[in-house]
């Protein structure tokens, strides 16, 4: 009796594992037809399945005129978010009104087929931009490393460096660097406006001086911000190859303590694992909304795992309260015990904040950035705001 309980335990823990494991097919229909002839249109999401969010990844089938579609298999109880271009996030569909619309979003419970009109296109419409650059900006086109693509680079200059020609300036290095100070150069038309905030900061002497340093991402930003042999290659660029560049062309102030670096998401992560991996370089970083640990990606393990003597190392971390953050809040929850665990100490060697209503976008991250230069560059005055 005992035996035949225990199998039919385990037959029941076999089925409930199979079901869990079931998978179901999700079917993408696109329909538009203001479009070239000889279109080709691109579904990405965040899956691997749906490229991970390069537009020209997943390509859809045209099966008549006017008519795209792709079947896809999922677990059921995925969640899943994509958006539709034709090829580039410059040519992403819109909603009917011309605004860039949300995420399509769809849990996966059974075989669903999702059908979208896309009347309008992000290249056949005059894009409303927010904002523009405050001070003075520098642009180095097309730097090259070796096994990555090259990228531009922009530099911020404080509001006084001009006027003071013997003064030198900490630096913040920034990753998707087309994002953080020019809306005509940013994925949806909106920067993190960090020159805004940075000059602001400097006038009423919250911060001191620094140069922001923007390195653009590529086509390859998933491998380049993780943990791969690309993103060591990454990491070597900036060390080897960028860094020097500005300090030679630029009056900084070389040292690791003076040197700072900062991004969002999975940049979030590089941030910290630049910090963590070259801390003979970089003593402080900035980490928003910062994929630590989530799915393929996970560097807390390596935190948890170090023996060797303490890195000397400063951490800004904040995330949101948004759909795609709450799914990262596990693996910030997981890095701040880490770091307590290394007896890294809360509000000195690193700060936490949980941000409500925002977004995982820069126009909300931009609302938040002050908070990070306050407490890595801050002033006396400044750090009373924390």
């Amino acid at each position: 009796m005992k035996k035949f309980l225990l199998y039919l335990v385990s037959v029941l823990f076999i089925n409930v594992n199979l079901l869990a494991q079931k998978n179901v097919s999700i079917t993408i229909k696109v329909i538009a037809n203001n479009v070239p002839d000889e279109t080709t249109l691109y579904v990405t999401g965040n899956d691997v399945k749906l490229g991970n969010w390069q537009p020209n990844l997943v390509k859809l089938i045209e099966t008549e005129n006017g008519k795209w579609t792709k079947k896809f298999s999922f677990t059921i109880g995925k969640k899943l978010e994509f958006k539709i271009t034709r090829g580039s996030w410059e040519t992403e569909a819109l909603n009917d009104d011309g605004t860039i619309p949300s995420n399509h979003s769809v849990e996966v419970l059974n075989d669903t087929t999702i059908e979208i009109a896309v009347k309008l296109w992000a290249d056949m419409v005059e894009q409303k931009i927010e904002g523009g650059i405050t001070g003075i900006v520098k642009y180095h086109l097309s730097m090259r490393s070796k096994d990555i693509k090259p990228r531009d680079v922009i530099v911020w200059l404080p509001p006084f460096y001009f006027l003071e020609p013997e003064k030198r300036y900490p630096v913040l290095y920034m990753h998707d660097g087309q994002n953080i100070i020019d809306p005509r150069t940013s994925t949806f038309n909106i920067d993190w406006q960090i020159d805004e905030t940075a000059d602001s900061l400097i006038r009423k002497g919250l911060i001191e001086e620094i140069i922001i340093v923007g390195i653009y991402n590529t086509p390859d930003r998933s491998s380049e911000y993780s943990e791969n042999d690309t993103g060591y290659s990454y990491m070597n660029f900036i060390v080897d190859s960028l860094k020097p560049f500005i300090d030679r062309t630029y009056r900084t102030f070389s040292g690791r303590e003076f040197t700072a670096n900062a991004g969002s998401s999975l940049a979030g992560l590089i941030s910290f694992m630049l910090a963590w991996e070259h801390n003979e370089i970089f003593s402080m970083a900035a980490c928003i909304s910062p994929a630590f640990k989530i799915g393929r990606y996970n560097f807390v393990d390596n935190v948890e795992s170090y023996k060797e003597e303490r890195k000397k190392i400063v951490v800004y971390i904040d995330n949101g309260d948004n759909e795609l953050d709450s799914k990262l809040q596990s693996g910030v929850e997981e890095m701040l015990a880490a770091l307590k665990n290394h007896q890294y100490v809360e509000m000195k060697d690193f700060i936490y904040y949980k941000n409500q209503n925002v977004l995982h976008n820069e126009r909300d991250w931009a609302k938040n950035i002050w908070r990070a230069l306050i407490f890595l560059f801050g002033t006396e005055k400044g750090r009373r705001l924390l």
